[in-house]
């Protein structure tokens, strides 16, 4: 359905997610998910939005590519579900982040962080925690889409910075779907067993490795703003990790700010938490200034790829923003792009921002059909600029990232018979391997997600014979399943507590138990991949209705 080429379909096996169920009816936040062996990540259904998800990845260049990779096999999907539709109606996707009818979706991105940093960041420090919020809430002047008019019960404006600006209401929470924060405090490491607390000295990865999970982000589809977006976050987050930050930049209310500056030019004043007043210009001005001091020293050397490239990048764009200079801006924003094809369409047609065929070419900026999509169609006149070349994207969309635990995952996605997989998780793999007529079960642990590389783990690939060899190289837990028929169950009256083979761990429900009552199972909660950054994009799925150019809900 989703998934371009071989993939494994998690749904059918009864993994982890959300209690092993299946199907929408029983899968409500989670379903239909497809794991991808080209690459290591996986493609779902989340509260009934199509979400793509990249493997592990360690860069913001990196990011870019697996990306446009992903976009390209949702395009395939696209195109092989509209093969056989009704003359007139055909399948539309959107790489957006808000529909206009006051549905939102975020474009979040995971990075791995220490848990010391993550406790300090959103349960110790709140001057840290306030670093992070301003950092978030102005980037928007480059990482936003930008979005035709308001939604969420706000005030119209005919075109703002930012999708998600408008559905950030509280400054730090657990949530996704209602009431959305700028600072999501979700924490779900993906690195194995929860970890027994803060200060616990085991050194497990799970003790001391945790998630950030940022959802406050528009999806961009500029290669520079894609970059940005998370180059800046990994410097920002290694600067708190250092503990190196500044007061001075810290906001009086973030959430009140990134509404104003969205909503405003690029002139737009918000309060300082000191009393003075800031455009989310000189704010970003203030953190470029911090962090290239920081780079400059090396203390973000072997932490952050190219950091000195995200500097230049970073005050290149600023100086643009500070010159408003809107065309060369459209290069690599883009809200700005947007702006120039929405401008020069109402010029055009004599239309302004209330007509709807201007909210229906909002929309159609982001369509993922190469041949509708405003932003491909720049793209391929030569006019975006690029940090990541066709082949290198049809490369990211081939492979996993070779120094991550998503390159193993692939390896063994691609090793296994689809059969012989019972469950697939960000850092685990359940098999049911048969040997001489019985069923094991095996379960191979990949808790830390920057080990399990190819430089780690390639030899034993090439030396195996045989799944079973490789898992047993690896160190993969299980054995026989005891009184197993041939499909590898348990004989009726079987003793289920025999211990001849390590049980399959329990895993949490997507949500926790206290999670999952305040959500009340409207959390936009897939499991996204993490290492030092890993991206997972939302996306509306919706169909041209026939006979009309409106745009609505599948």
């Amino acid at each position: 359905m989703i998934g371009a080429g071989t993939w494994y379909d998690a749904s059918r096996a009864g993994g982890s997610h959300n209690g092993g169920a299946s199907g929408p009816a029983a899968q409500e936040t989670d379903w239909g998910r497809k794991w991808l062996p080209s690459m290591g990540g996986c493609c779902y259904i989340d509260s009934f939005h199509l979400e793509i998800c990249s493997g592990e990845i360690l860069g913001a260049r990196d990011h870019v590519g697996k990306l446009h990779a992903m976009l390209e096999k949702i395009r395939e999907a696209r195109q092989r579900a509209n093969v056989g539709l009704p003359a007139g109606q055909s399948v539309e996707v959107f790489a957006n982040s808000s529909d206009g009818l006051s549905n939102s979706f975020g474009s979040h991105i995971n990075v791995l962080v220490t848990r010391r940093c993550l406790e300090n960041v959103l349960h110790r420090k709140v001057h840290q925690l306030s670093f992070l919020a301003a950092h978030q809430a102005s980037a928007i002047i480059y990482a936003g889409q930008g979005k035709v008019g308001s939604e969420n019960g706000h005030a119209w404006v005919d075109y703002q910075f930012s999708q998600r600006a408008d559905f950030v209401e509280q400054l730090l929470a657990v949530q996704t779907m209602w009431k959305r924060p700028l600072v999501n405090a979700r924490d779900e490491g993906l690195c194995g067993p929860p970890a027994r607390g803060f200060g616990s000295d085991s050194g497990t990865a799970a003790e001391s490795l945790a998630r950030l999970h940022v959802i406050s982000y528009d999806t961009t589809l500029c290669h520079i703003a894609t970059f940005l977006k998370v180059g800046t976050l990994q410097l920002v987050l290694c600067m708190l990790e250092q503990e190196i930050i500044d007061p001075s930049l810290c906001l009086d209310d973030p959430v009140e700010a990134v509404a104003q500056w969205s909503h405003g030019d690029l002139r737009a004043l918000a309060r300082l938490a000191s009393g003075g007043r800031c455009t989310a210009i000189e704010l970003q001005e203030g953190m470029l200034e911090k962090a290239t001091a920081f780079v400059s020293d090396g203390r973000a050397s072997g932490l952050v790829p190219e950091a000195p490239l995200i500097i230049r990048q970073w005050a290149r764009t600023l100086q643009l923003l500070r010159q408003n200079d809107i065309h060369s801006l459209a290069r690599r924003c883009d809200w700005a792009l947007k702006l120039v094809a929405l401008d020069r369409a109402m010029t055009k047609h004599q239309k302004d921002w209330s007509s709807p065929e201007i909210k229906m070419l909002d929309h159609m900026y982001s369509s993922v059909a190469s041949d509708e999509g405003l932003y491909w169609q720049y793209e391929r006149a030569g006019f975006v600029e690029r940090i990541v070349s066709s082949a290198d994207i049809k490369r990211a969309g081939a492979e996993p990232h070779e120094s991550t635990r998503a390159w193993l995952r692939a390896q063994l996605l691609r090793r296994a018979d689809p059969e012989e997989i019972d469950d697939v998780d960000w850092d685990s793999i359940r098999f049911r391997p048969q040997r001489q007529g019985r069923r094991t079960v095996r379960t191979l642990y990949m808790n830390n997600p920057l080990r399990f590389t190819r430089a780690e783990c390639e030899a034993a690939c090439q030396r195996s014979q045989s799944l079973e060899d490789l898992l047993d190289i690896l160190g993969a837990e299980g054995g026989d399943i005891p009184n197993a028929g041939g499909d590898g169950s348990l004989a009726a009256g079987a003793p289920r507590e025999a211990t001849a083979w390590t049980a399959p761990r329990k895993r949490p429900l997507l949500l926790s138990a206290d999670r999952h009552r305040q959500e009340a199972a409207a959390s936009d909660s897939g499991r996204p991949a993490k290492a030092r950054v890993v991206h997972q994009d939302v996306y509306y799925t919706a169909t041209k209705r026939e006979g009309t150019g409106d745009i609505g809900k599948n």
